[in-house]
């Protein structure tokens, strides 16, 4: 079984809370996401919640690498945004639409969010960036799959250094190592899990 993993990322907003903005490294959340991408495509499933600074450059990525199919991405969306989804949604075989609550946004995105996290049996999720959302994700990811790698890359500012610095068991390359590609191939080491699949061992947590 190809192993999946789960990316919560957003670019903070400057209009909203300024103690994500502050820290928010632009260019970090970029890069981070581009090694991600390239990283997992072609030995594992993406899955991710549409966000319009995110999706385009995982579409990008993807396209570039010949890779949009369904086995390997999955875009997670809430019908409350029905008309103004991105075109990027498109360029993707997979897009799980969920339906909306009512007019309600915030109940509306935590179903999407129950959802999306409990779609696979995630082998990691990696946390970049973003605001109040990739908090509650990594939370939500927590309880769902206690014992998954969930990994804030700290270094990249945002929500995710707010939760990196509340944990006090995480390795300090996640804030400390600029080299994604590498870090990511060594933090979510793909061939160890598809060997322990095989011989029936277990994905420790972190």
């Amino acid at each position: 079984m190809t192993p999946a993993v789960f990316l919560s990322a957003s670019v903070p907003d400057p209009r909203r809370d300024r103690r994500y903005y502050d820290t928010a490294d632009l260019t970090a959340i970029r890069d981070a996401v581009r090694a991600l991408v390239t990283v997992v495509l072609p030995k594992a499933r993406l899955v991710w919640g549409g966000h319009p600074a995110i999706t385009p450059l995982v579409r990008l990525i993807a396209e570039d690498m010949g890779i949009t199919g369904a086995d390997k991405i999955c875009l997670f969306q809430s019908a409350y945004f029905s008309g103004r989804m991105p075109k990027d949604n498109a360029a993707f075989e997979s897009v799980v639409k969920v339906r909306r609550v009512k007019d309600d946004l915030e109940a509306s995105l935590d179903l999407m969010r129950r959802q999306m996290i409990a779609s696979e049996r995630f082998a990691a999720g990696v946390f970049i960036g973003g605001m109040e959302g990739v908090e509650t994700e990594y939370k939500m990811f927590l309880e769902k799959h206690p014992h998954a790698k969930a990994l804030p890359i700290a270094s990249t500012g945002g929500a995710a250094l707010l939760i990196f610095r509340r944990r006090h068991s995480l390795p300090t390359e996640l804030k400390d190592d600029l080299a994604y590609p590498s870090l990511f191939r060594r933090l979510l080491g793909f061939q160890m899990h598809r060997r322990q699949r095989k011989t029936g061992g277990t994905q420790n947590g972190t």
